[in-house]
């Protein structure tokens, strides 16, 4: 039989679908309804703020990854599947929605999605890049205040955890709990966090290529590949498809760090919904000016294959979803 590879995908569709579950759900989980009832308006502002942050823009590229490979280890071994048609294996976004596996998956990728909201919020305030320009539109501390826009970003961390663990124990407690673990340790002193402190630590260095690796692995890619990880972990999956998932995270996380430092000087600030330049203004060490332009590229194009690769060894039975993220990470051009 063929695997559900052999199937073309369209890639554009496919995100159009997962994009639709996962607007509605942050639209109606970072909602002002828990706080609508109070006397005091602060945290209806609050809430604001905190929407203004998430809603109506970005490329929630962490939530498809969440979703593309929850739906990858959803679709089983090849080992597994050998006998089964070619009819039994479904298209990408046509699961259960009602099922508890999809609803884990879909509460781990808007979680993911408000951590990394929160991250902009705050890395934007002057205290850290001081940007006026996000997604297109003011930053959260141009628009509400330096105040509120602390604020938001600490209640949208929170709420990220909150949105893992549902009163309603539809996500059994071992799940919630290594979900929980995985989103943790990628956001930070050890992930997302950590990078940052060593991104604000280096302005003004010249860093070695492995110090600038190690650094864009936690500021950046420790989300991305957490996403890949906590889209596994609503599934079930062997130790060997897992360490190649983890690769496939690890390298399209540093993939998608080289390219925006390329981006960042190759594309103005409207094609890319914030300042452009801003690194080289700042003075920050980046993989260009590192490496060269034409260097950047290709150890882009290089990642790209080794988390293609990567995905060949997972052994699963459909992995065109996080195929068609990984070639759109590198080949980009905002």
């Amino acid at each position: 039989m063929r695997s559900s590879a052999a199937f073309p995908l369209d890639l554009a569709d496919w995100i159009s679908h997962q994009l639709v579950a996962v607007e509605q759900a942050l639209d109606q989980w970072v909602s002002v309804d828990a706080s609508a009832h109070l006397e005091h308006q602060a945290p209806v502002e609050l809430m604001a703020a905190m929407r203004y942050a998430v809603l109506d823009g970005g490329k929630r590229l962490r939530p498809l990854l969440v979703m593309a490979a929850f739906e990858a280890v959803q679709s089983g071994l090849l080992s597994q599947v050998a006998s089964a048609s070619e009819e039994a294996i479904t298209v990408p976004g046509a699961l259960e929605q009602a099922t508890g596996p999809y609803q884990a998956a879909l509460r781990s990728a808007c979680a993911v999605e408000l951590i990394h909201a929160y991250s902009l919020v705050h890395d934007d305030m002057p205290c850290m890049d001081n940007d006026v320009l996000r997604r297109g539109k003011p930053t959260v501390h141009v628009q509400f205040g330096q105040a509120s826009a602390l604020l938001a970003g600490d209640a949208l961390q929170a709420l990220a955890f909150e949105l893992l663990t549902p009163d309603d124990a539809s996500l059994p407690a071992a799940q919630q709990a290594q979900l929980c673990r995985l989103l943790a340790r990628a956001a930070g002193c050890t992930g997302m966090a950590g990078g940052q402190a060593i991104d604000l630590a280096s302005v003004g260095l010249r860093l070695t290529e492995s110090q600038l690796q190690e650094m864009h692995r936690l500021k950046t890619g420790a989300l991305l590949k957490a996403s890949v990880m906590m889209g596994a972990a609503c599934g079930h999956t062997s130790a060997a498809t897992w360490r190649a998932l983890q690769e496939f995270g690890a390298a399209i996380g540093l993939a998608f760090q080289v390219v925006d430092d390329v981006l960042d000087v190759t594309a103005d600030s409207a094609t890319l919904g914030k300042t452009a330049g801003k690194d080289a203004n700042s003075d920050k060490p980046t993989y260009v000016s590192l490496m060269g332009l034409d260097e950047a590229r290709a150890f882009a194009q290089n990642l790209k294959t080794q988390a293609l690769q990567a995905l060949q060894r997972s052994g699963l039975a459909d992995v065109r979803a996080l195929q068609g993220l990984a070639e759109m990470v590198v080949d980009r051009t905002h």
